[in-house]
């Protein structure tokens, strides 16, 4: 079974390797990479390293969405993108719903999340034997806690129940648990990673994007709306809200740009470096990428017409989302792809996309190495914000609901009162819908489309003419590997057998 085989073994090999690289002569020492765990994590440096692990692996490719962006794929907002050919098998399948439970994308996504799971439990379990500072040892272990939580979230919404894993030495034949189980574990180390995390302001320069309370409670009420207990969802967005901690950029694109990173408008993000995955990097941003002139990247998840024609009148937030050929960014004009047709239509002669990328992964420079450096946001302020909305709204509170949803739309439109007026409908199904389409204007190709549509019961109305079948795309397929090597233990979720 993958997600149990050398359940140590990467997660310490990370941590040796740090430890060995600050040794000057350490080829001239006995071999001392062989960690266990009698021998680590062991001390104060220990502890901190194995905690820098666990947030490593969110820089590995498998971990956003086991390398191409499928949740957007998925969604009515993106579409395989790149040329023809590129990813006409593994990426192209998602765009319509025939992929199969062999695809790698699938295992790719699993196996890094449980790799988190296996680092984060390493800290979980054994830091809190260390003899050390005790305000740092509680810290460590609330971040691998979030951690934890945010991988088994990724999980569950995935593929429902799954298998819970919780200690360095599991069983070997672990079953799927219930989706409630998994939620139940979220729940509790969240609620965890509250009580021993420091605010964001508490962190110093060199600590930015290390968990904080606020992220915590933020992916608590995000929860919480999945499992539609919106009370518990006002109560953690207003707790963000309500905090001082956060604030929106003033300037929408700087929300996702480099000029916002780890800004007030940054509740969780991941940081990168402008080099390659293993010296820091992250492919989340190449892979969608300016492809063609100038060379920045793969060109995956085209944004679709459909998601175009879908904002309002003069909404600025178009333009911030969508790369369109002969734009000229940081001064580099896109002249894009040779290899990809500027329009493409359907054999009725519709137009059905044209090229063009996802403008928020967009960092500056004229190379693929520097689109590594991109800092994908996990939660915007944004994000929150609308996530009361909602909730306050399916509370019978929609006069406070439009308090929320209107400062997102006066950032949007950014002093222009022509455009994007404030919302007054109070009528709670019309607020929803109005909320559920503000969701997707704001966090257009930031993989939330997909997850929204599904537990808002949307979905087969909006992706069934793209191919979606209820009952059995509202959840992944589970990774063949995963059934063979359980021997059929872990069962395949239904309507994919």
């Amino acid at each position: 079974m993958t997600i149990l085989k050398n359940f140590f073994s990467t997660g310490i090999k990370v941590a040796a390797f740090v430890v060995l690289a600050g040794c000057s002569d350490f080829l001239e020492k006995p071999l001392q990479g062989e960690l266990t765990q009698e021998n680590f994590p062991v001390s104060q440096q220990d502890a901190l390293l194995a905690t820098n692990a666990i947030y490593n692996v969110q820089r590995q490719s498998g971990f956003n969405q086991g390398l191409f962006p499928i949740l957007d794929i998925m969604s009515d907002d993106g579409l395989k993108g790149s040329n023809p050919d590129d990813g006409a098998s593994s990426a192209l399948p998602y765009d319509n719903f025939t992929y199969l439970p062999t695809e790698g994308n699938l295992s790719r996504w699993w196996n890094t999340l449980y790799e988190g799971v296996k680092r984060a439990n390493v800290v979980v379990e054994l830091v809190p034997g260390i003899a050390m500072d005790a305000g740092l040892r509680d810290r460590y272990v609330g971040e691998a806690r979030f951690l934890r939580a945010l991988f088994y979230f990724d999980l569950v919404r995935a593929w429902g129940g799954v298998p819970l894993v919780t200690t360095t030495a599991p069983e070997t034949n672990l079953r799927r648990a219930s989706a409630d189980e998994v939620y139940a574990l979220i729940e509790q180390d969240l609620l965890a990673a509250i009580n021993a995390l420091p605010e964001k302001s508490d962190y110093s320069d060199a600590d930015l994007g290390r968990a904080t309370k606020g992220a915590a409670k933020a992916l608590l009420a995000k929860m919480y709306l999945f499992r539609n207990d919106f009370a518990n969802a006002e109560k953690y967005a207003l707790e963000v809200i309500n905090s001082g901690q956060y604030s929106l950029e003033p300037n929408f694109e700087d929300a996702n740009g480099v000029n916002g990173e780890h800004g007030v408008e940054s509740v969780y993000e991941i940081g990168a470096m402008p080099f390659a995955t293993e010296n820091g990097g992250n492919q989340y941003g190449n892979v969608q990428g300016v492809r063609g002139t100038p060379n920045r990247g793969w060109g995956f998840n085209r944004p679709s017409l459909d998601l175009q024609n879908s904002f309002e009148t003069g909404d600025p937030r178009l333009d911030a989302t969508v790369i369109y050929l002969g734009e000229v960014l940081d001064g580099v004009t896109i002249q894009g792809d040779g290899g990809t047709p500027d329009e493409t239509y359907d054999a009725n002669g519709n137009l059905v996309q044209i090229e063009c990328y996802n403008q928020k992964v967009w960092t500056p420079g004229t190379n693929t190495q520097t689109q590594f450096g991109y800092n994908r946001r996990v939660i915007r302020y944004a994000d929150v914000l609308l996530m009361a909305a909602e909730a306050l709204n399916k509370n019978n509170k929609s006069a406070e609901a439009l308090t929320y949803l209107n400062q997102v739309r006066a950032r949007a439109r950014g002093g222009n009162s022509g455009i994007l007026p404030d919302i007054t409908e109070t009528d709670p199904a019309t607020l929803d819908d109005l909320i559920f389409t503000e969701r997707r204007h704001e966090l257009a190709m930031e993989s939330h489309r997909f997850f929204d549509l599904v537990r808002t019961g949307r979905a087969a109305t909006v992706l069934g003419p793209l191919g979606y079948v209820e009952g059995k795309h509202n959840l992944l397929a589970i990774p063949q590997t995963e059934i063979d090597l359980s021997q059929g233990t872990i069962e395949q979720n239904p309507n994919w057998q």
